[in-house]
Parts: structure tokens; sequence; C-alpha cells
């Protein structure tokens, strides 16, 4: 049964009413300062469409015609679309009185009750005072140039002179930054690249207004406007930064962590990024911090817009489309990614955040895990389950309840004494061990009874007060000091901890929880001091209405600088500690999956969506999560399969499980006192279905594996959304309940109870049936599929060769089964693939060169393995069957390096050649005639 949807295209159109003007002082030319010409322009666009109509207005209010109207006028001819917020504080009432005091536009507007925001009453005016550039010189790398700003804002400590810094890094990266041309003031430390020469051929052209200072960003080819600051005036306090643009299109995704669609709405919605230990919510800043941006152009282009800035900030959207920045610090130091497309977008964005870490290949099995094992026997005894009844699982974990009064580095001598046996039993059977670490340290054992504390406070390696002493809040196990993972000799403190207590539990992993850094003592167990940096001028939109709430103090103290600057960047320095204790450990490639996040973090853990709740809504709530941190350069991420917090249905977890077995990283974790949700716990009909979407996942270890690969020397996407590879087909903009796996695996999961059939989208092309091989011809349509409780819809995109393998209980019995090749055929009859194969564990295997890399191609009825890097890993392999989806005509004879081999043929058009035994690290033919 086929049906079809269209998605609505009114993609606003962007205009270019702008003309060049001469150079200032004979530099780079800047927008002409516009004059009574553009009235006449203004005039034939009246019957554009929004867009432009906006933009000409904005031209015509610094016409000689502002002078003809009253303020009332003015205000009013501003479309409320662009009506930019001039009084965004929260939890008060803003009145006409407060908001002249600030030389703004008031007009009063129904807003439905309840109603969390809305067209701002109080906005700028068209003439509202904003920095003038002053000078413009070249640079070896761009231009630098000065700002000035004549009259006062209205936030303390207004900055007068600010420096701006352009530099053409490359032809498809632009690096603009605005600080204090005085005097320094805080910027993330994170590594990034260097330009060594100016682009020489940038797809983009950058322009400049003079008075009041803007920027506007065009893409060469088309002449789309991406960036236009022009629209609102450009704040820079010593507290408030604000910088508004308009957008091109409506179709913006990233700004994380926040619980939402993947598409957002720009439906005057406000996004706040502050790191914050709370369940997933819907409209509140969750547990990391993302201020990156990809936008959808008119015609299937892409660009991005990172703003490297830690602080707390509120990005506001609002319908124009336009885009707001507020923070409340550090400066504003952004990055523009030109793509042309979203798969280039996100590579470039990685070139400056840095690619996500190669993941052991164990860490790509299944993880289960909960808070309520009781003791370690306990914890044994579901693994022996899952063993008996053949379920894959990689890793076992344990939550806090391993530990001895929920210390770090402490596990309970009675409950859990078998612990160092059950990991040593896990060893033996190619199974690994992962366990919970939180940052806060006990500070209440006697002194010498608890040495992570006691070298911690020697040492000196805590976040301090204000006064300069130890800050104590309260986690699980009761007062707590915090590591000042800043502090470079904090590393050293976390390695020797974890050292000494590997050599009782040999760990394998570490899941780092608690990061942002949680604390359950709003600030303190003294609470937090009484100046602007706990009680800043402008508080952005943060759950719980404090910097403090449920975290420390801001103006706590560490060794880079003061937390208020350092929030956001805890969980990445923790998990950067981590991963590099767990090297000097293990000697191998860490596994690290981390709550708190941070741009680049990728290279040093992954992430899980945090405390999820065993609901259906929830369960679809993961898969934007999933899709949002790969375009984070954070490719292993996944939600807790079954969700953590309520009681799961065996519905629930059946269809939680054939979704989180496409998570890149599958765990099934859930909470104290609630019913079991491990596959054992269900009946033998779910638990079937549990197992059988498992081996589906084991099967696929190497195409998943590969993509990693990608992911870690490319920066591609690992789970994708459908518009990075149709990005011409508008309907796929908005579809976030399917997903891709690399380029070529498309998932559609069941998201709702009582159901036995799905509706999914499938971009034009031809879609194979990844269990049967059966084919799907779409013009583009939504096509209705069965789905009973034991299937979930796979289907291979046409020109895919996907490598498969027989699946095994385990990653690595997995790794050493024979192979099967799955070619699905394009309309013209050729297909590719690739496999990159390794030891699964070592550090550094492909800067070193030990891996095979092999490519798989069908051309003219032939399909070739060609063996472009060898290691000795892939003697160990073997290629048992190719299955060879949409061969139009059955063949005659089917021939293996020239001698004639058996195969079959089926009325589905799947040729099968098995029994090969061809040996994976040689290339090899497959002729069928």
């Amino acid at each position: 049964m086929k049906s079809y949807q269209k998605l609505a295209t009114d993609i606003p159109q962007p205009t270019e009413p702008y003309a060049e003007e001469e150079s200032i002082d004979g530099k780079p030319p800047c927008l002409r300062k516009l004059s009574t010409w553009w009235l006449g322009v203004g005039l034939l666009m009246m019957v554009a469409v929004l867009l432009s109509g906006v933009t000409m207005w904005m031209l015509r209010q610094v016409s000689g015609s502002q002078h003809e109207r009253t303020p009332l006028e003015k205000c009013s001819a501003i479309p409320e679309p662009l009506r930019f917020d001039c009084y965004p504080e929260r939890n008060m009432v803003v009145t006409k009185e407060l908001c002249e005091s600030r030389g703004c536009c008031f007009i009063e507007r129904y807003q439905p009750l309840r109603s969390r925001s809305g067209v701002p009453w109080c906005f700028y005016p068209p003439d509202f005072p904003s920095y003038t550039l002053e000078s413009l010189n070249q640079t070896e790398l761009g231009m630098v140039g000065l700002l000035r700003r004549k009259v006062k804002a209205y936030y303390p400590r207004d900055i007068e002179r600010l420096q701006l810094s352009v530099e053409f890094e490359t032809d498809t990266r632009l690096h603009i930054k605005i600080t204090d041309s005085t005097s320094p003031r805080f910027e993330v430390p994170l590594e990034v690249p260097q330009a060594m020469k100016r682009a020489e051929n940038p797809i983009y052209s950058l322009e400049f207004s003079k008075e009041p200072f803007g920027l506007l960003l065009r893409r060469r080819a088309s002449g789309t406007v991406l960036l236009n600051t022009t629209v609102a005036p450009l704040i820079f306090a010593d507290q408030f930064l604000q910088i508004s643009t308009v957008l091109p299109s409506k179709f913006l995704y990233g700004l994380g962590e926040h619980r939402s669609s993947f598409l957002h709405s720009l439906d005057w919605s406000t996004l706040t990024l502050w790191a914050r230990d709370v369940p997933p919510t819907e409209s509140y800043n969750l547990y990391g911090a993302h201020p990156f941006y990809l936008l959808m152009e008119e015609g299937g282009a892409a660009h991005g817009v990172f703003l490297l800035n830690s602080n707390t900030m509120d990005v506001a959207l609002q319908p124009a489309p336009a885009l707001t920045w507020r923070t409340i610090g550090g400066v504003l130091d952004f990055y523009i990614f030109l793509g042309p497309d979203p798969n280039m977008v996100i590579q470039q964005y990685q070139q400056v955040i840095g690619f996500p870490a190669m993941p052991p290949f164990w860490g790509l099995g299944f993880h289960l895990c909960r808070w309520g094992y009781r003791t370690s026997n306990e914890t044994w005894q579901i693994v022996k389950a899952m063993r008996n009844y053949q379920i894959p699982q990689d890793a076992q974990w344990n939550d806090i309840d391993y530990m001895e009064g929920y210390r770090d580095f402490t596990f309970d001598p009675e409950k859990f004494d078998t612990l160092p046996q059950l990991v040593e039993d896990l060893h033996k059977h190619g199974q690994y061990y992962v366990m919970i670490l939180d940052p806060g340290i006990s500070s209440t054992s006697p002194p010498g009874s608890y040495w992570p504390y006691d070298e911690g406070l020697r040492r000196g390696i805590f976040i301090n007060t204000t006064q300069g002493q130890t800050l104590i809040g309260q986690v699980w196990p009761g007062l707590t000091a915090f590591p000042d993972f800043s502090n470079p000799d904090t590393y050293q403190w976390w390695l020797e901890n974890l050292n000494q207590f590997h050599t009782r539990v040999p760990f394998d992993g570490l899941w780092i929880d608690m990061n942002e850094p949680s604390d359950f003592k709003d600030g303190s167990v003294d609470g937090c001091s009484p100046g602007e940096l706990d009680n800043p001028p402008y508080v952005p939109a943060v759950l719980g209405g404090s910097l403090s709430a449920k975290t420390v103090c801001a103006s706590a103290k560490q060794s880079a600088s003061v937390h208020y600057n350092l929030h956001n960047l805890y969980g990445l320095m923790e998990a950067k500690a981590t991963a590099s204790a767990l090297i000097q450990i293990r000697g191998k490639r860490p596994l690290v999956i981390s709550r708190s996040t941070f741009p680049s973090q990728g290279r040093y853990s992954g992430h899980w969506l945090g405390d999820n709740r065993s609901k259906w809504k929830d369960m679809y709530w993961s898969i934007p999560g999933v899709l949002s941190f790969n375009l984070f350069g954070i490719p292993l991420v996944g939600a807790d399969i079954c969700g953590f917090s309520g009681t799961t249905s065996e519905e629930l977890c059946t269809r939680w499980m054939q979704l989180g077995a496409f998570y890149p990283f599958a765990r099934n974790h859930n909470t104290l006192n609630e019913k079991a949700q491990d596959p054992v716990a269900f009946s033998s009909v779910a638990r079937t279905a549990m197992k059988e979407v498992l081996l589906t996942r084991y099967a696929l270890l190497p195409f998943l594996y590969t993509l990693f690969h990608r992911a870690h020397l490319q920066g591609h996407t690992v789970a994708r959304a459908l518009f990075f590879e149709f990005p011409q087909d508008v309907i796929t903009y908005s579809i976030d309940k399917q997903f891709l796996w690399g380029q070529s695996l498309l998932v559609t999961p069941v998201l709702e109870p009582g159901v036995d059939s799905v509706i999914g989208y499938f971009p034009r092309g031809v879609w194979y049936d990844y269990y049967t091989g059966s084919s799907v011809n779409s013009s583009g349509e939504s096509l209705k599929m069965a789905a009973p409780l034991d299937h979930i819809n796979l289907h291979v995109r046409e020109g895919a060769i996907l490598p498969t393998q027989k699946p095994g209980s385990t990653s690595w019995v997995s790794s050493g089964n024979p192979l099967r090749l799955i070619a699905a055929l394009s309309q013209n009859a050729s297909a590719w693939g690739d496999l990159f194969w390794d030891d699964g564990e070592s550090l550094d295997t492909f800067e070193k060169g030990d891996y095979s890399y092999l490519v798989f191609n069908v051309t003219q009825n032939v399909f070739t393995s060609t063996v472009l890097h060898a290691h000795v890993e892939a003697t160990y392999i073997t290629v048992d069957v190719l299955s060879v989806y949409g061969v139009q005509e059955k063949p005659s004879r089917v021939t293996v390096n020239g001698k004639e081999n058996p195969f079959s043929y089926l009325d589905n058009q799947v040729l099968t050649v098995s029994d090969l035994n061809l040996n994976l690290s040689q290339g090899f033919s497959i002729r069928w005639l």
C-alpha cells in the first residue's frame, strides 16, 4: 500500500538589496550608509516575499523618511516577525516605563494564557544606537577592524571599543571574532586549527555596514544571504553580549542539548545552554552545551555556525526567520562553515573541534546495566542468564550500588565482595566490565581513612570558594568536594586513584555521570556569594532561575578561571582526564560514556541521553537526540533502552530494543525499585524478538565499525538524518522518526503502541528489504509496511554494499566468523562499499598502518574485492556468502575467480553465492552471466 506525503516548501526567499560602497580609508568595501535611493527600491519591492519586505523595511528606516515619522509610527512599521526583544529578562512584567527607559519600542500584543514566549512587547527601534565600524585594515589572513559605541547601552560595564578580527581560513570556513580591544577576556581553552594562509577561492563573500555596524555574508554561487547582523544592535557589555541575524530559511538544527524535534521550531522559542542535571524535559536546558547550528538553504545547500563560547547563553529563535545569540561572558568567536552540503558542513565543523575517537570494537556491542543490582552475585546471575539464552552481550555495567557508601574508588566489601571474580569471569568469556564514577568526592570520612579526599586536599586539586576554601556540596555520598579538572595536577591524582582501584577490580570502561557538575545543594552547603558572578545582571532562561541551581557556585575558583566561565566545560575536562587515564592503565582504546558534553568531546567520550522515562514518547525523543549528537561530533551516542525511570511494558521494551539495536551506542538501563527490563526478564516471545534484533546488530557490526572509522578519519556522521543524503528532497527535512546508518541502511522503527504496521518515507530510488532483498522503487513516497512485534523494518539503499558477519554471542566471537557481503544494485546495476578491519582495541591502528582496508565494487555483473591496505588481522577472516539484490535476470552460471561455482536465484531477483571460503586478505572477483 502506498500513500504520498508532501511537506510545505514555503521557504522564505533571501534578498540582495545591498550595494557596496567605496572603501573606508582605502580599505575593503563596506555597505553604503543607506540614502533616499532606497525609497524607490522599497516601493518596487513591497510585494516581495516576507524576508524581502523585511529587509527593505530595515533599509528604509535609516533613510531620510524616518524623520517624517513619529516614534509610534516607526515602531508600528516593524513587522512582528522582525521585532527583536529589547527586554529578554524572565520572571518580570515588562512595563512601558521599563521598556522606554532602555530607549525601546513598546507595543502590547495579545498573548495566550500559559504561553511562554511570543512576539515581544518591548523591541528595538530602527535607530537604536549600536557600534560604528571606525577602521578596517587588511591582514595576512583577512581583516582587523575597530568598533566603537558612542552611546552607552543599558547593561553595566558596556565596552566602548571592540576589535573585529576576520580570517578567511579556508575556501569553506570563515572565522569572525569580536572582543574587547583593550582588555583580555576569557576565551575557551579549546585547541583549534590555525590558518597559515588566506583562502584563495572562498565560496563566500563578506560585506560590512559602517554605521550601524553589521556583517552580511553571502554564498557566492547563489547569492543567498547566510548572515545579516544589521537587523538588531550589537551589544557587548562585560556580562551581556548579544548579536542577531536573519536566516535564509526556517530549517534549523543543532543547538543542544535539548529535548525537541530534530528540526527546531522558530516560533518564538528560546534554547538555553547551561549544563544541568535534570531528566530530559522539553524546553529545559539539559546536560550539555553545544552552540552550533546547521541550516538547510533553499535548493539543498547547507551551512553551519559555531559560537566558541562556554558561558551561559540563550539562543532566541523567531519566525522572520531570525536568530539571536545572547551570552553573559567571554567573546563572540564565530566559525562559519559553507559546506555546501550538510555532510560537508559537519566535516568542516569537526575540522575545528576535532574528529571523534575510534571506539573499541566491543564498545559497539550490547551493554546491560541497572541501578538496583543489589549484589555482585545478582549482577553475575543476569550475565549467566544472558549467556544461557545465547543473547548477545559485550559489557556488563554497575551503577552506584557497587560502591561502599557511594564513595568513588571503593566497592562494598559485603554486597559486592565477589566483584573481582565477576570481572574475571567476564574477561574469560570475552566480555567487559564498565562502572559508574561520579566527580563528587566524599569529604566526611575521618582523616587518613579515605585517600582520594585526603590526597586531593593535600595537592589542592579541588574547586574552591571565593575565600579560597574547598567548596563543599552534597551528592550521593553526602558532603562532597569537586575535583578541578582544569588543573593539570588533577589528571595525575585521577590516574592514581583509578590505577589503584584497577588493581582490585580490572574494569575496562568508565561511565562518568553527574558531571555538569551536579550538586544537591544549590551552590554549596554555605550558599554562594552576593556578587555579580552568582547574580549577573542578566540570567538566561536556566532551569531553576539561578546559575547555582543544582550545581556549584558560578563564583567558585578553578585553576583556569572561575566556574562562571568553566561550568559548561566540566564534563569535557573530566572526559579528557578519564580517557587519558584509561589509556595509561590499559594501553588500549578507552571507552568513556559521559553525561555532560561540550564541543570536541567526541575525541574523548561518547554520550548517553540521560535519565529518560519508560514512555513511548521518550522512545521517539531519543531519535532527534541521537541525530543531534551526530551533528555535534559525538557519534557514539544512545538512549537508555526501555527507559530509565518508570516501569516499562513488554511491548514498549520489545519495540525499544528494536530501535536501540540501531543506536550507535546500545545500552539497556533502568532505575532502582523498578521491574527488571533486561531481555531475560520477559516472555519467550519478547525475549526471542530482542535476541533476534541483537543478532541483526551483531551481523552488521563490520558495517557499523567501518562507519565509525569514517567518522574518526573524516568526520562523517554514523546515525544520519535522511536529508543529509537527499538534500534536494524537502520532505526529508522534518523526518526524525526514521534515520540512516551511514549512506545506505534505512531504519524505520515502530514508535507507538498497539500497532502491527508502520509508515515510513522512502526517498526517490530503489530500496531493498534488508532481510529478503525484495525491492521498492520509490518516487519519493510514504509506504505502509507490516511491522509485527518481532520485526523492525530495515532497507538497503540502491548502490550500496554492506559487509556483514555471522553473529555470535559477543563481538569477539562474531569478529572471527565468516562474512556475508550484501550488494544492493543500483538501477544501472552497480554498487560500492568498503570495510575497515583491525584488531578492534589497539591504539592508533590507522595511524600506525595496523589495519586492512578493502573496497567492494559491482560493475557489469562482476563483483570485485580489492585490498587497498593489508594487515594480518584480515587473514583470519573468510568471505562465505555473497548476496546480490536486484539481479534482473537469472544467471546461467556464476564464476568465482574464473572457476564455476554453484548459486541460487529467487523470484525477487536475489542472487546468492554460498560456501565461498575466500580469504579476506586476498582480492577476488565473482561474475554472473
